[in-house]
């Protein structure tokens, strides 16, 4: 980890994360409007610039014409709806060149002018690979789609997912370095019961954001909308029948992603009960109470994107706080280890 705090390369690395969050959330505004698929080509450099032409957009929309998504979901398709939901994919991935931009002029910026020294460059290195990856990972997700039916792979919906939330994830475990202070190198601080919780609670957080993404993925949130029964009955027939299930079967991981929230709940309660026994300072304890209410509201706009049955605007709204929550596990596990360090 980096050494070297700078007030320009924290604010920097704001923004950047920022960029990126907000690119998540509008990759899943993509998905729910249907159009990660309406660009049927990768081209970095001339497709920065859309269809300028009525034959330019001909052209385009004669490619999509050719996609399992028209052929199967939207023959019919107008081209004044095709550049509808162009536009959207156009956008994110306009953003999605932004955020590159945001990161690399920067980083190469603060390394000649020595504000990131080079001995410290591994950090900032790793999370221009990772956008890198997310990005081609973005791309496979999408010709996933483009072979033989018309929508992407979970598994390649997911990857790409946490690809990009590991980069933001780097990104905010930097920034708060740059505004509190870098671990002390070398020091090995044992794992307090707060911190022990903290890393339970993120992990068991990036498991329900996985299953989130796959159950994005399948569409599966389309399959029951009532709370908490499923088909009439709390627990379906059949879920469970086979492992294969956990992976593949939409009913089955919408179930998980449904009710492991609660297990995400506990943990977080965990934290801030192991934090007030420890009498851990005000602002943490009182922090980590609102981490658990923050929780409860993520899993009622869970609950209120089922019944309203994916209600674009509840769903983005569920899928931002998710972020939030991701960040905030991100923060917590920061100050409670550096508490754990000063014990030393």
């Amino acid at each position: 980890m980096p050494q070297t705090q700078n007030r320009a390369v924290m604010k920097w690395l704001t923004y950047f994360a920022s960029i990126v969050a907000f690119l998540i959330v509008f990759g899943g505004f993509v998905r729910l409007t249907r159009s990660g698929l309406s660009i049927v080509e990768w081209n970095p450099i001339s497709g920065t610039v859309p269809p300028l032409s009525h034959s330019a957009w001909q052209e385009e929309f004669a490619k999509y014409q050719q996609t399992p998504e028209y052929i199967k979901v939207n023959t019919g398709m107008t081209l004044e709806e095709y550049q509808y939901i162009f536009y959207i994919e156009w956008i994110h991935r306009f953003i999605a060149r932004f955020a590159g931009l945001v990161y690399a002029i920067p980083v190469f910026y603060f390394l000649f002018k020595k504000a990131i020294p080079w001995k410290e460059f591994g950090i900032y290195f790793a999370m221009g690979m990772l956008f890198i990856s997310q990005a081609f990972a973005g791309w496979i997700m999408v010709a996933s789609g483009l072979v033989d039916r018309p929508e992407v792979s979970h598994f390649n919906l997911t990857i790409h997912l946490l690809l990009a939330l590991t980069l933001f994830g780097l990104a905010v475990w930097t920034i708060l370095g740059h505004k509190y202070g870098f671990h002390p190198a070398g020091k090995k601080a044992r794992w307090s019961a707060p911190s022990k919780f903290a890393l339970l609670y993120f992990t068991l957080l990036v498991l329900q954001i996985s299953y989130g993404g796959m159950t994005a993925g399948l569409k599966a949130g389309h399959v029951s909308s009532t709370w908490p029964l499923m088909f009439g009955k709390l627990i379906p027939p059949n879920l469970f029948n086979s492992f294969i299930n956990v992976f593949e079967m939409p009913q089955t991981i919408v179930f998980i992603h449904r009710w492991f929230a609660f297990a995400v709940l506990v943990a977080a309660f965990a934290m801030y009960n192991s934090a007030r026994k420890q009498n851990d300072h005000d602002k943490i304890k009182k922090g980590l109470f609102h981490l658990a209410g923050a929780v409860v509201l993520q899993i009622t706009l869970g609950v209120l994107t089922i019944l309203s049955f994916v209600n674009i605007v509840i769903a983005l709204l569920h899928q931002a706080t998710a972020i939030g929550l991701f960040a905030l596990g991100v923060y917590f596990i920061h100050r409670l280890r550096a508490l754990d360090a000063k014990e030393i």
